[in-house]
């Protein structure tokens, strides 16, 4: 599945897939990277009205381009207002403000918990990673959590090497047993397919595939045996606009990176 055979890459489709679950009067607390992309990308074309907060205060921002990290000087320069970060977490997350907390992941099981701290043993690491920072508080103080990644079997594995932010637990109601009164994860998008957790279970369930993807290739880039929909539907393609849309933010962030000017939006 190629650029040339589907007009689209795979992360293209990923990211637009994932804008699309947003909404004008969803209040949104955004990861840097994937959801960042996919949160502007609906802030710019069906969800002009949408509030987008990082994790350094800034809220209602609306970036010309992507920005390298919470600290980007792009995000305070367009956003509404900037508040400090204890006011940040103390009354909007933790108030219960937050509709939606878009985050990525390193590791992910099947209960969506998100490791993004460590992999391999902690105090022998084959790999250390930026940490937390305030996923674990956005996993359980935002309304809905949603998740955005490309699949792997590293990625994507039966059990996480560190618990950083609480999806589900070991599924079925662990977070209502530990006093978790937020839904948590209710949907996964990744660039082969969309999931939701079972109602019950709480497991991530495949509920549509992207366009050219087949099953085996979900299974094949899964660390654990995926479950799929009885009623197994197909992602809509990429319109002319998102395409567009996407293409045209990812250029001027390139550009913006490179030190040659960012430009201005379309």
């Amino acid at each position: 599945m190629s650029d040339n055979q589907l007009g689209f890459t795979p992360n293209e489709m990923m990211t637009i897939a994932a804008s699309r679950a947003l909404g004008n009067d969803d209040v949104c607390f955004v990861g840097i990277g994937a959801p960042s992309a996919a949160c502007n990308v609906a802030r710019l074309t069906h969800a002009p009205d949408i509030t987008l907060i990082y994790e350094s205060g800034t809220i209602g921002t609306a970036p010309e381009v992507l920005p390298l990290s919470i600290g980007d000087g792009e995000l305070c320069e367009t956003a509404v207002t900037t508040v400090a970060v204890p006011e940040m977490f103390r009354y909007w997350l933790q108030g219960g403000r937050i509709s939606i907390g878009f985050l990525g992941a390193a590791q992910l099981d099947k209960f969506g918990n998100i490791n993004t701290t460590v992999i391999g043993d902690y105090f022998h690491p084959k790999t250390r990673l930026p940490g937390g920072g305030g996923a674990p508080e956005i996993a359980t103080s935002s309304k809905e959590v949603y998740i955005t990644m490309a699949q792997s079997k590293r990625g994507m594995v039966e059990k996480i090497d560190f618990f950083t932010s609480f999806g589900h637990g070991e599924g079925g109601d662990h977070r209502q047993r530990l006093g978790i009164d937020t839904a948590g994860p209710t949907l996964l998008i990744t660039d082969l397919a969309i999931w939701k957790p079972d109602p019950a279970t709480k497991e991530f369930t495949v509920v549509s595939l992207h366009p050219g993807v087949t099953r085996q290739q979900v299974q094949e880039s899964c660390g654990w045996i995926v479950r799929f929909a009885e009623a197994l539907d197909e992602t809509p393609a990429p319109s002319e606009l998102e395409l567009k849309t996407l293409r045209d933010l990812q250029a001027r962030t390139k550009a913006a990176h490179e030190g040659t000017g960012k430009g201005k939006a379309a």
